[in-house]
């Protein structure tokens, strides 16, 4: 007697697979469609309101919100150029002894847009006039103090002086 050998067939397993597959993409297939015509529904919806928006609009408006923005943008430009002394005025009294005064002051810029200050002034002892470099020398922000043409007086001990020096310019710059 001979054996019977038995045979696996697959392909109706791989057929059933493959079906699957099919049916599957199929499906997906549909789903991209149908998601599609929603989305050009929505669009053409979103245009429709957006045309709708646009026509509401004055021009009247637009055009006063773009000269306050010009303004507003010319405003800013003259507050950052400006310039303010204020801030070198409150330097001088608090670093500058109180025996040392200015008779004039004059502040001037450089070509290079570097602020310079000369000024005359009297100071009640030579020591006061020392004392006065030194806080310029230490703040930092009065730059090459130099004094010059220093004279004694000799009815109160008294010192004149010319005084030449640069200045920061944050010192001088519009801060709000």
């Amino acid at each position: 007697m001979t054996q019977r050998q038995f045979r696996s067939d697959y392909s109706g397993a791989f057929g059933f697979l493959a079906y699957s597959v099919l049916g599957f993409v199929f499906l997906l297939a549909i789903g991209v469609f149908i998601y599609g015509r929603i989305l050009a529904t929505e669009k053409i919806v979103k245009d429709k309101a957006i045309l709708a928006a646009q026509s509401q609009i004055d021009p009247l408006v637009v055009e006063g919100f773009v000269r306050l923005r010009d303004r507003l943008t010319s405003g800013q430009t003259l507050l950052e150029s400006h310039v303010a002394f204020s801030g070198l005025f409150s330097t001088l009294e608090k670093i500058q002894p109180t025996t040392v005064r200015f008779t004039s002051l004059h502040i001037s810029f450089e070509s290079t847009n570097v602020p310079r200050m000369e000024g005359t002034g009297v100071a009640k002892s030579f020591n006061a006039l020392a004392a006065a470099s030194e806080a310029f020398a230490t703040d930092g922000r009065i730059r090459n103090a130099i004094f010059s043409k220093i004279t004694v007086s000799d009815e109160d001990n008294s010192v004149s002086f010319v005084l030449s020096a640069t200045i920061d310019p944050r010192l001088i710059a519009f801060t709000p």
